[in-house]
C-alpha cells in the first residue's frame, strides 16, 4: 500500500536521522555522469541492476521508479545542478515504515574522471531505520555494481 512521505527540502541529506554515504571513482568526465543520472532518467535500469524501470514526469520535474521486489517510488527533483548536483525525495512510496527519503548525486572531478557521492538519507519508524543500518552493506554492493555499469556504458 502506497503512503505519502514527509516533503524535506535538501537540506534533510546533512540532518536525516539515517544517512548512507558511498563514493567511488569512474573514469567518465563529470558531465557525462550527470547526463545519465538527471537527463537520461529512463536508462537507469540499464546500468542501476535494481531498478526495474524510471521514467521522468512532470517535464522532468519528478521521476516514477520501480525497483526488483515491488518497491515503488514517486519522486520530486529537488536540485539538478550540472555537473555538480542531482538530488531527489522521495513523496510517494510502498515501503513500510518510512516517513522521509531523499538521495542525492554528488559530482567532483578526480582527474580525467568523476567522484560520484551518493548519500541515501533517510528517516522512518524504528525497524525501518534498524533495516536500512543493517541493509548497509547491500546498499554499497548495489552503488558500486551500477556506477561501475554506468562507468562501463559511458566510457565505450
Amino acid at each position: 500500500m502506497a503512503h505519502r512521505l514527509r516533503p524535506v527540502g535538501i537540506d534533510f541529506v546533512e540532518t536525516a536521522p539515517v544517512r548512507l554515504v558511498f563514493a567511488r571513482e569512474v573514469a567518465a568526465p563529470p558531465e557525462a555522469v550527470f547526463r545519465a543520472l538527471a537527463e537520461d532518467v529512463a536508462g537507469w535500469s540499464e546500468w542501476f541492476s535494481a531498478v526495474v524501470s524510471a521514467r521522468p514526469t512532470g517535464d522532468g520535474a519528478g521521476r516514477e521508479i520501480r525497483l526488483r521486489g515491488g518497491t515503488r517510488f514517486d519522486e520530486t527533483v529537488l536540485v539538478a545542478k550540472g555537473p555538480e548536483t542531482y538530488a531527489y525525495r522521495v513523496d510517494v512510496t510502498n515501503a513500510p515504515g518510512a516517513r522521509a527519503l531523499v538521495e542525492e548525486w554528488r559530482l567532483s572531478p578526480a582527474g580525467s574522471g568523476t567522484r560520484v557521492q551518493w548519500t541515501f538519507a533517510a528517516d522512518g519508524a524504528a525497524a525501518f531505520r534498524g533495516v536500512l543500518r543493517l541493509a548497509r552493506p547491500g546498499l554499497g554492493r548495489a552503488f558500486k555494481d551500477a556506477v561501475t555499469a554506468l562507468d562501463r556504458r559511458l566510457v565505450r
